[in-house]
């Protein structure tokens, strides 16, 4: 598609008329409801797209956006974040990531320091440009140090699939893979947890767009079932954002409680089969894993499978890697950002101690964070 053509297709998902139509919809189905409802968006790049094209501010007061994990990133803890320092300094070894990794702060510092410091870091944009560093550089190890929900998953395991079947000998991995529905069960059983009030409900979920590519639709299925929670299925693009809030707010003027897709031009009900067969053949779920504002979190973390303990770097370097847990800084409020029980205005180091160039916690650092999303575009009210 020519370079015309694709911005045609993204101005008609941009058009401010339609945009505004819809939310006259909203804005007329709002005024039925029984009461305000406070929709979730799990993914950062929602936020992105509703502080960018000002969505919050198109909403009736009685239907407020909150925040969720947002990205891999955010809810890396400092502790893995230090498993990358510590193993970038090992001898004769070069540590491979993706790019928004070089600022997040970790006990020991970022990656950006460690790099400062001599180590041998390389960012890239797919994990497959690792077998190139790798060839070019026999004499090393190199580690794959990976990050992501569903979205990315395939493509590490599109990496391991090629590491094994041209028997690579030089090349490890760092697994900090998570999935999406067990943090999600987890907001929703702390949101019991606070004062029980509407003021700490999720009422409904925007559900992630790329991560449902993969998984499909089904994964969201419990809440509706299970939670009495709506899920919309949206992409990125601000008129599918208005869209799928507009779903949302019938779905509860018409006393329904549905698993829905906006997304339909991408996302199925049962995902994309092939991604989750290479995904099942070198992972499985094990144990708890720590995000960063949400606690251990059961059953979210994806492992290397016990066939391919040669070539997980956690093993390998066992002796060498820490094992303490750390709290994130005391004044950053990251955690309560991401459980959707604050905004990040009610920071007190939002914009001042804590901005890009100098961020204190994940929300700030990552590109898809709700801090660096406000920040950014400033819009602050809501």
């Amino acid at each position: 598609m020519d370079e015309l053509k694709l911005k045609d297709l993204y101005d008609g998902f941009r058009n401010p008329k339609a945009i505004k139509g819809i939310a006259k919809l909203i804005n007329e189905e709002a005024k039925k409801l029984p009461k305000t409802i406070r929709v979730m968006e799990v993914c950062g790049g929602h936020t992105h797209t509703i502080m960018k094209y000002g969505l919050n501010q198109l909403m009736p007061k009685n239907i407020d956006f909150i925040h969720g994990p947002g990205c891999p990133v955010c809810v890396i803890p400092k502790e893995r974040i230090d498993h990358a320092f510590v193993l970038s300094q090992q001898e004769n070894v070069i540590l491979v990531t993706l790019g928004d990794m070089i600022k997040v702060p970790g006990s020991r510092g970022s990656l950006q320091h460690a790099r400062a410091q001599g180590a041998d870091i390389r960012f890239v944009y797919s994990p497959m440009d690792t077998v190139k560093i790798a060839q070019e550089n026999p004499e090393k190890t190199v580690i794959f140090f990976a990050i992501g929900f569903e979205t990315t998953t395939p493509m590490t395991a599109a990496l391991l699939n090629y590491v094994v079947n041209h028997d690579i000998k030089n090349i490890l991995f760092h697994i900090n893979h998570v999935t999406v529905p067990e943090p999600m069960k987890e907001l929703i059983d702390s949101h019991d947890e606070q004062v029980n009030s509407y003021d700490n409900e999720i009422d409904a979920f925007i559900g992630p767009a790329h991560v449902s590519v993969i998984s499909g639709s089904k994964i969201y299925e419990q809440f509706p079932r299970d939670y009495n929670i709506p899920v919309v299925v949206s992409g990125f693009e601000p008129l599918d954002v208005m869209e799928a809030m507009l779903m949302i707010v019938k779905q509860f003027n018409e006393n329904r409680c549905e698993l829905e897709v906006q997304y339909t031009r991408s996302v199925s009900y049962d995902g994309n089969l092939q991604a989750q067969k290479l995904i099942n053949k070198f992972f499985t779920k094990e144990g708890k894993f720590k995000w960063r504002g949400l606690g251990r979190v059961p059953e979210s973390k994806l492992s290397l499978k016990n066939e391919f303990a040669s070539l997980d770097a956690e093993k390998v370097y066992k002796e060498v890697l820490p094992i303490d847990e750390i709290d994130d800084h005391h004044l950053c409020i990251c955690g309560d950002i991401m459980r959707g029980i604050a905004k990040p205005f009610e920071c007190t180091v939002f914009g001042m101690a804590c901005k890009p160039s100098n961020p204190l916690g994940s929300c700030m650092v990552s590109s898809e964070g709700a801090c660096s999303a406000y920040y950014k575009y400033g819009n602050l009210i809501k």
